[in-house]
């Protein structure tokens, strides 16, 4: 069920590998942020195939870029930043306090990535609201076992260490730790499980089709700068109404809800996304994704006056990783400070 593979191995792959391992045991702060995006979102493997096999057909769309009339200044000005001439990106933010939103792109699929973890935990913490988990209860961490691309339908995994079902909340959603995450996704049944408490929630923008670890084995078939992939997406509406139930409380205990926006409050990856350009005293509770020319982040950020934020950035081409890391942030500061000047604007003319 689990695996990846990568043609040659070196000391950069030996070094993320340590990283992984270690990632399970010790604090948040022993590796970078940038270190841990890379050696959980975009695992190793050791198998070397002469050709490997091609994947199975899927759904798959060019990307065609059309004219949109936008609705506020501040939509206008966040397309203005998302600019789709490097490659596609896509945006949606909602403020809870107002109700408005803003979108460019995003009723278009993007690739879930690590994003999907947010979806992963939550539906395993309506199994511990219902009883039927605890937060005690023990699970293996999912190991790879090496395998080629598109050898199987699910990548193979092997049992690893045993870890609390909260310790494993911990992992895949403040490091991206892709091997708690589909310990979690074991637990309550893979993927389907998930599309079913999506349904339930409402949420129609978002599915999953492969564990984590199939999804980082097959990576890499499809550019997502220049076509749509059904497969393992969300759109960013979509992904800004789950941020946004999830904060209300709509779908899960006080309790889990302080389990799931905690772990995100904790986060260290992605540091050149969403927080780079945020002031120091707005706090962002969110979730990375990284693969194949595609970056993203999503989240809450709340400001000084109580104000939230539900944001979803998903990023693809701009030449590289540093450049998708750099529009996430600028389109992050330009969405807080559009929805504060709104709002300081819409004071003023109320007190007149």
């Amino acid at each position: 069920m689990y695996g990846s593979h990568v043609k040659k191995m070196g000391l950069k792959s030996l070094l993320c590998g340590a990283l992984a391992l270690a990632g399970a045991f010790a604090p948040a702060a022993s590796a970078s942020a940038d270190d841990l995006e890379a050696a959980f979102d975009r695992s190793i493997g050791l198998v070397r195939p002469a050709k490997p096999a091609a994947p199975a057909p899927y759904a798959v769309q060019p990307y065609i870029q059309q004219p949109v009339r936008y609705s506020s200044p501040l939509e206008a000005q966040v397309a203005t930043l998302a600019n789709a001439a490097q490659g596609r990106i896509g945006v949606a933010a909602v403020d809870l306090s107002s109700g408005r939103t803003i979108s460019v792109l995003g009723s278009q699929p993007f690739p879930l990535a690590s994003t999907s973890k947010i979806a992963i935990v939550a539906t395993f913490l309506e199994g511990v609201d219902q009883g039927r988990y605890r937060l005690s209860d023990q699970y293996p961490l999912m190991m790879p076992v090496p395998s080629a691309k598109f050898s199987s339908a699910q990548a193979p995994v092997r049992p690893g260490a045993m870890l609390s079902a909260e310790r494993l909340i911990e992992l895949a959603l403040t490091r991206s730790d892709n091997h708690a995450t589909d310990a979690l996704l074991a637990a309550i049944g893979g993927p389907g499980a998930v599309n079913r408490w999506l349904a339930r929630a409402g949420i129609s923008g978002i599915r999953m089709d492969r564990t984590i670890a199939t999804l980082v084995r097959d990576d890499g078939a499809i550019n997502p700068a220049v076509s749509v992939d059904v497969r393992d997406s969300a759109t960013p509406l979509a992904m800004v109404e789950l941020l946004s139930g999830l904060y209300q409380g709509q779908w899960l205990s006080p309790s889990s809800r302080s389990v799931l926006l905690g772990a995100m409050s904790r986060c260290v990856t992605g540091k050149g996304r969403m927080r780079a350009q945020l002031p120091e005293d707005a706090r962002i509770a969110h979730k990375t994704g990284t693969l194949n020319n595609t970056s993203s982040d999503v989240g809450i950020i709340e400001s000084p006056d109580g104000r939230a934020i539900a944001v979803a950035v998903y990023t693809t081409g701009q030449g590289g990783k540093p450049a998708r890391d750099a529009r996430i942030a600028t389109i992050a500061r330009a969405i807080y400070d559009g929805y504060r000047s709104e709002s300081y604007g819409t004071r003023l003319s109320a007190s007149r």
